[in-house]
């Protein structure tokens, strides 16, 4: 069996919320409340889920940027990383020196392509930021690089002379992508990387990761709230509310066999041309997803789900079998068995 790039063991985020004149702790927001996942290499690994469920900051703890922005966040559990000689080294704790080495092989594709790029830089250097950092290639070179990246992204060579103004959303997240892939990286974390572009650009987007996944040998851990995007890139898919993961599959089993109820509301809320489909075969959830600063107990989805029972708010669902590959965190579902049990 394929050894994973990337296992996450029971990953905890929390970000404290100060008050009061001496600026005190007062509560602290659970983002990621234990999460466990496996990335095989080679393959994509959907993390999809509501703005508020923790998939952006499980990326963000992934590549380790929590604490330049945030130093007195707290983090626990295991990061743990293949790195291409082999060596398994936990990314959780590293200082900004000690995670240099593995930069190069960790990249990252923001959401947002008209602030993710620096305004004052030119494609150039914002392409070739990384080969500066993390290679020993001349000036010379890297220029030669740069084009060639820009080539394999769908733009041309012509455009390393312009500034991010100058492009449109979709050929800003192209070279975006551009700038993850300059290092030769092994994983690469796509947080939400289609969202603010255009459905037709979005297409675009999308089909070019998967070509540049064929020819560079990509690991893909791809972050969004379309779960019908995720379908079509994933080969398994990981549904996350509030913090915690519900729901983990291959793509179909997710898609076409959804156990949790959550998971089952997001594939509901997907359009499809079905004119005989009406508006009553939807699942519709009561209020908003809670705030991770007073999440309830037991399951964190109780407050919303459509089959709660008084025993959901004693203690967290475990994790029943669905088929093989297939767990869902809800023990009401039909036709599971417990994941304890082995059977």
């Amino acid at each position: 069996m394929t050894a994973p790039i990337l296992t996450l063991e029971n990953l905890h985020v929390h970000f404290p919320v100060y008050g009061g004149i001496l600026r005190h702790k007062v509560a602290e927001v659970r983002a990621v409340d234990g999460v466990s996942l496996e990335v095989l290499p080679g393959e994509t690994i959907g993390l999809v889920g509501e703005s508020g469920s923790g998939k952006t900051t499980v990326g963000r703890a992934v590549v380790n940027l929590l604490r330049a922005t945030t130093p007195d966040v707290h983090l626990s559990g295991s990061i743990l990383y293949r790195s291409a000689a082999g060596r398994i080294v936990d990314l959780n704790g590293l200082s900004r020196g000690e995670m240099n080495p593995y930069r190069s092989e960790i990249q990252m594709v923001f959401q947002d392509p008209f602030s993710s790029l620096n305004p004052r830089m030119t494609v150039e250097q914002i392409v070739g930021g990384p080969l500066k950092l993390h290679t020993d290639l001349d000036r010379r070179a890297r220029r030669v690089r740069v084009a060639e990246l820009l080539e394999k992204v769908g733009l041309q060579r012509g455009y390393a002379a312009r500034y991010p103004h100058e492009f449109s959303g979709g050929q800003r997240q192209r070279i975006g992508l551009a700038r993850s892939l300059a290092t030769n990286p092994r994983l690469v974390v796509a947080d939400e990387p289609v969202s603010a572009l255009d459905v037709s650009v979005q297409a675009q987007v999308v089909n070019l990761m998967e070509d540049l996944q064929g020819e560079f040998g990509l690991t893909y851990l791809f972050i969004a709230h379309d779960i019908g995007v995720v379908y079509h890139v994933s080969d398994r898919i990981a549904v996350m509310y509030l913090g915690s993961i519900v729901e983990l599959g291959s793509a179909e089993q997710v898609y076409r066999n959804p156990r949790h109820p959550y998971t089952r509301a997001l594939l509901s809320a997907v359009p499809k041309a079905d004119p005989k489909r009406t508006r009553a075969a939807r699942t519709v959830l009561a209020g908003d997803i809670p705030s991770p600063l007073a999440k309830p107990s037991g399951c964190g989805f109780r407050t919303r789900c459509p089959i709660a029972r008084p025993e959901c708010a004693i203690a967290p669902p475990p994790f029943v079998t669905v088929e093989e590959g297939h767990v869902a965190a809800c023990p009401y579902t039909e036709g599971t068995r417990s994941a304890a049990a082995g059977s």
